[in-house]
């Protein structure tokens, strides 16, 4: 298997959509790792499987209909799979395994399948002292953006989840590329002052636009770096309510067409104001994980 992904936009070929099937069901809060789901658990309205599976095929069917190949995960059973963008993500024609935190170690077994038949030289395993996330990582043309956390904060919170040593070791392993490492603002208890990864507050879309929500970023000159580097009129800001139910989560299918939530109206009415074909799907409950259209899907080919 060939993977080639270059940015967050180009027309979609491949790509694996994540699965509820036998996903464990409630977590006690003592085994749940971002504020949202502890906020759902603790309200007792933390999603079911039966809701969550044809929240995912409503996806997958969309991704279908623009001749995209889906891939679905096997299926782990008592493991949540839905978010298949943190265990491993494709850059240039290369796939880097991530080494994400221990809880959801047994997720990537449900890909190895894909994996096994990538091409060795194009199959990476990041170090045991690298941690790093796909929600972190954004190819966007000769530059990657990265979100992470300086050592403090890496220690402190359980939401950090991209460490200094992960940006280095993506700097390395793309040296033709301009990385751009931007710190978050964590919190492992206020989902409303919480960037779990990057793609909970920023996303480029589109040839050149981006969705932003500027207190997401622990430096302010990264987000004014972000907006110049789009230019003002390419950006949707999104306050802090809006970040919340993750309206920076969208996926693109191709630069002109997004997968959106329907619930997000206004976000929904901006994009086709900006000339975008606009594909809702009901996702309400998966974003009750704290992650959404962006979390649940890995590119695997972009043209």
């Amino acid at each position: 298997m060939k993977v080639n992904i270059n940015d967050e936009s180009s027309r979609l070929k491949a790509v694996v959509v994540g699965t509820a099937e036998h996903f464990g069901g409630t977590p006690t809060l003592a085994e749940a790792y971002d504020p949202k789901s502890k906020e759902h658990i603790i309200n007792g309205t933390f999603p079911i499987e039966e809701d969550l599976t044809p929240e995912l095929q409503a996806l997958a069917t969309v991704l279908e209909k623009y001749g995209v190949k889906v891939y679905r995960p096997e299926v782990v059973q008592n493991c949540n799979q839905v978010f298949a963008r943190d265990i491993g993500f494709v850059i240039e024609d290369k796939f880097i395994r991530s080494n994400i935190i221990t809880d959801r170690s047994k997720e990537f077994a449900g890909i190895e399948y894909l994996t096994t038949q990538i091409d060795g030289g194009d199959y990476i395993e990041a170090p045991e002292t690298v941690k790093i996330e796909g929600g972190d990582v954004m190819p966007w043309r000769d530059k990657i953006f990265i979100g992470y956390s300086k050592q403090e904060d890496f220690n402190q919170y359980v939401v950090s989840r991209t460490n200094e040593a992960g940006v280095n070791f993506i700097r390395e392993l793309f040296p033709s590329k301009q990385v751009h490492a931007f710190e978050l603002n964590k919190s492992d208890d206020d989902p409303k002052e919480n960037a779990l990864h990057l793609d909970c507050c920023f996303q480029p879309i589109g040839e050149g636009q981006a969705i932003i929500h500027k207190d997401g970023f622990k430096n302010e000159e990264d987000y004014h770096y972000l907006v110049d580097y789009f230019g003002l009129e390419n950006i949707i800001e999104i306050d802090k309510e809006e970040m919340y139910l993750m309206f920076s989560n969208v996926f693109s299918i191709n630069p002109t067409t997004i997968v959106s939530e329907q619930g997000f109206i206004r976000l929904n009415s901006e994009l086709r104001a900006r000339g975008f074909t606009v594909e809702e799907v009901p996702f309400a409950e998966t974003a009750k994980m704290e992650g959404l259209l962006r979390c649940s899907t890995l590119p695997l080919v972009r043209e």
